[in-house]
């Protein structure tokens, strides 16, 4: 099949409009996380701590959209912040993977 002028093979335009979208769902997963770990009393410090990080940096880079929790991670992060393990990941789910989430559990948020 051959391919019009205008069509783009490599999806780049998909790409650029899911960066922003991308950035702003893990800021908003960043805003949930330091709520959580508000609740449970804790400073980055603290939570650094408990999930045996050398340095606090990291939780700041989650919680301000940077980075994100690392799945192998989300057990740790889930007790630290006294919640459940599954409900955890499932709600992070809806901020780092909204299309596997939809899937799996309906409607998100």
């Amino acid at each position: 099949m051959k391919r019009r002028k205008d069509q783009d093979v490599s999806g780049s335009a998909a790409v650029s409009k899911a960066v922003p979208q991308t950035r702003a769902l893990r800021k908003e997963a960043g805003d949930w996380l330091k709520a959580r770990r508000t609740e449970a009393g804790l400073s980055q410090v603290d939570l650094a701590a408990r999930l045996g990080l050398k340095y606090y940096t990291f939780i700041s880079q989650v919680e301000n959209g940077f980075s994100r929790v690392p799945t192998e991670t989300m057990e740790a992060w889930a007790l630290a912040l006294k919640l459940t393990p599954a409900e955890f990941a499932k709600h992070l789910l809806v901020y780092y993977e909204p299309e596997l989430h939809r899937l799996l559990f309906g409607a998100s948020k």
